[in-house]
């Protein structure tokens, strides 16, 4: 085997060597006095309880799922086992990301704090480092499984035979295995883990800000320390998970599209890596990523002299993610020109591209990455239009804060989504659908920088929570919180990235799911393929409803023990009692672990039914459906709940409303408190679970395509016949307006669909 294919795996050990070195670094620094590593005890003690609790429902599924996988005989019966091994082994590795990202979270929050104390420089170096700690581990982990995965697999399969199609299509078939097990933990850890801090959030907002009108993470609420909890398995396990699923499923969808790619003249391809150019492609750009993203690390820096200013740690974090990108952008040329043929015309499904236009395409995926942030930025950022508009709307009560979040956030899909379209549109004129799909996986390639710097935010809440809790003095509070405000801002523009990964992702599963499905189009004039498309848009509806519904059950019962704690412990007002923390965060795990269930149920249960019992050109437009719903949806959650945050935090310096200074505790605050409870779930329970969903119904759809096309392949069979007759006959009464001199190509392939 070509030593080329060994690069990808050691690139992803790369990632986990450097994670291993900056881990060692941030547990050196100090953490504090015995009240900081007090508080941050209990913070790491409930965040490990509740993901002890949360993976021991997980096990029970991934062993019932793998059985099932096991039994089930796909497309060929030899391979069915591997699959299930496959997906146990994408299960375990999504879990162990969640999993590492949460241990240095809890161990970067309370040096952070601690390095507050001495310079915002210091402070950002040791969160930053702590979210550098996920997003390469992260991506180590997934460029390491899936490479070398795909290693033992080629092995297995197609020993000393690269070229062999056949082999070369079961080795990538288990792969969906992988990116399944992927897709499956991260959508249960995301909700759970969304649920579990939205609750502790809501319920910690609405009796200790409103109602006793004390400051957040003040020390004599009891649901502070669950609500610090939550920070961690939400925004730091749930994220890590999450990331490691789409830059699996990203890299999947390409090299299933890739093993499709033929010659110019229609013959298997043939290159220096026996035809494996362009499914090896998409694993060297997302290795290359990791090395780039750690050329990037050093960029995130601010001196001493920069001020309390959130602009210049905003500026720093951007310089990182921009030297990211243009270091991929450039090495990504060259890579192209070295693994694919310069002077080779590739064909897929049709449509021919060069290297240059894969370049393209990788360009493309690139700017819409660059161009969702900096969207997102925009209308979630303090000091910017959209925030300022929410906050001026606070000026007159809790109703018009609401009404103006909700219209800003759906104002923010405009832009977004043209971006997205223009992007799917300008990919697909480079390379055709190869190119959509290598657009993601080029998007996808700065990953590690990208989890990074939003992983430094849920790092940076909790060191201000210490803070507040250990009562250290208000200039470290200070600092904090202009860390905080940038990771608000980084959080959204981390899920914008996320959505729009998604989004090219799913189109690219979808054209892998049509081609395996062997079904030439979705029919939206048949009528169950167009009852398909609207039960597929009514997904993402139901799946957020449970979510928000799921926070607000478990926010009701904070509510009240928070309240039955104020009243009941004599003294914890005036800080002489300790509250009952153990309490609040046993609530939040009970209710998060029980509510996560339905949700993800409904995920790979509908795809599941769907498909059997309708065939594969219902769950087409199932599928095409979920995923235009959940695109919106995601994008209209996520930058809601994020300019309501912001709006929030836009008091507490104080604002100026018709001409009049407002500043925490006044009314306008407390209407802002209310918008940023309502859009707690959105922004951080169902909002960033949309781009799972759409992406977890796609893989179980391609997981399952080969089983139902042949469950269905009489229907199948006789509607395109039907088609290559119709086709036939239009060919013959029109043949001498047809001058393209490769027309018969294209027939001979939709006639052999």
């Amino acid at each position: 085997m070509n030593c080329i294919f060994f690069i990808v795996p050691v690139l992803g050990l790369i990632g986990l060597l450097y994670t291993l070195i900056k881990s060692i670094w941030v547990s050196k620094q100090d953490a504090g006095n015995d009240r900081m590593k007090e508080i941050a005890t209990y913070i790491a003690d409930g965040a490990m309880a509740f993901l002890k609790s949360e993976y021991k429902i997980l096990t029970y599924f991934v062993v019932i799922a793998g059985l099932l996988l096991g039994i089930m005989g796909y497309s060929n019966e030899n391979s069915s086992w591997t699959i299930a091994l496959s997906f146990v082994v994408g299960a375990v590795l999504s879990a162990l990301a969640g999993f590492i990202g949460m241990r240095i979270a809890t161990k970067a929050n309370v040096r952070t704090a601690n390095a507050a104390r001495t310079s915002l420089r210091k402070a950002l170096a040791v969160s930053f480092t702590g979210g550098s700690v996920m997003g390469l581990g992260v991506a180590g982990l997934a460029v390491l499984g899936l490479g070398g995965l795909f290693i033992i697999l080629i092995q297995s399969f197609a020993p000393g035979a690269l070229s062999n199609s056949v082999d070369v299509g079961k080795a990538i078939e288990v792969l969906t295995g992988f990116s399944l097990g992927a897709e499956s933990i991260a959508l249960f850890a995301r909700v759970g883990g969304g649920i579990y801090t939205k609750a502790a959030d809501v319920g910690a907002d609405l009796v200790g800000k409103v109602e006793a009108g004390i400051p957040e993470d003040d020390p004599r609420n009891p649901a502070t320390i669950a609500d610090n909890v939550g920070d961690n398995v939400g925004d730091v396990a749930g994220m890590g998970a999450d990331l490691f699923g789409s830059y699996v499923a990203t890299i999947l969808a390409t090299m299933v599209l890739g093993h499709e790619v033929l010659g110019q003249d229609g013959n298997a391809l043939n290159d220096h890596l026996g035809g494996f150019s362009p499914i090896l492609l998409p694993m060297l750009i997302a290795g290359i990523g990791i090395l780039l993203s750690i050329v990037g690390t050093f960029f995130v820096r601010i001196s001493e002299s920069a001020g309390l200013s959130t602009a210049k740690v905003q500026a720093a974090l951007n310089k990182g993610n921009w030297g990211a990108i243009i270091l991929t952008a450039i090495a990504s040329y060259f890579i192209v020109h070295h693994i694919l043929p310069s002077n080779t015309t590739f064909v897929l499904r049709g449509t021919e591209f060069t290297a240059d236009g894969v370049f393209g395409a990788i360009i493309v995926g690139l700017c819409v990455g660059t161009l969702m942030s900096i969207i997102t930025e925009y209308f979630t950022a303090m000091g910017k239009n959209p925030v300022k508009s929410i906050v001026r709307q606070s000026g007159t009560g809790h109703a018009t804060n609401i009404i103006g979040g909700l219209a800003v956030g759906m104002q923010s899909t405009m832009l977004p989504i043209i971006v997205l379209a223009a992007g799917i549109y300008g990919s697909y004129a480079c390379a055709g659908l190869y190119g959509v799909a290598i657009a993601a996986a080029g998007m996808m390639a700065t990953t590690a920088m990208q989890l990074a710097i939003d992983a430094f935010g849920p790092i940076a809440d909790n060191a201000g929570g210490i803070a507040e809790m250990s009562e250290l003095p208000a200039e470290v509070r200070e600092k904090t919180d202009i860390l905080d405000a940038v990771g608000n801002t980084t959080a959204a523009t981390g899920k914008g990235f996320a959505i729009a990964s998604a989004a090219l992702t799913s189109l690219a599963l979808f054209a892998a799911f049509v081609g395996i499905a062997k079904i030439d189009g979705i029919d939206i004039y048949r009528a169950d393929v167009l009852a398909g498309l609207f039960i597929g848009g009514m997904i993402p509806f139901i799946f957020s409803s449970l979510a928000i519904k799921a926070v607000g059950q478990a926010a009701m019962a904070m509510v009240e023990e928070v309240r039955r704690q104020f009243r009941s412990i004599p003294g914890i007002m005036e800080g002489k009692a300790k509250p009952e923390y153990d309490k609040c965060v046993a609530i939040s795990t009970s209710a998060s672990i029980k509510k996560m269930m339905l949700p993800g149920a409904i995920a790979i249960i509908t795809p599941l039914i769907i498909g059997f019992v309708f065939g594969p050109e219902v769950l087409g437009g199932f599928l095409a459906g979920a995923t235009v719903s959940g695109v919106l949806m995601g994008m209209f959650q996520n930058n809601a709940g994020g300019a309501w945050d912001n709006a929030k935090k836009s008091f507490e310096k104080g604002v100026e409303i018709n001409g009049e200074m407002h500043y925490k505790k006044s009314e306008p605050h407390k209407a802002s408190v209310t918008g940023d409870t309502v859009g707690d779930p959105f922004k951080d329970t169902s909002g960033p679970s949309m781009n799972i969903l759409i992406k977890l119904m796609s893989i179980v759809s391609l997981v399952i395509a080969p089983t139902i096309t042949k469950i269905h392949s009489d229907s199948i069979h006789q509607r395109l016949q039907d088609k290559a007759k119709n086709i036939q006959k239009l060919l013959n009464e029109n043949a001498t307006s047809f001058v393209n001199p490769r027309a018969d190509v294209h027939t001979a392939y939709f006639v052999s669909r």
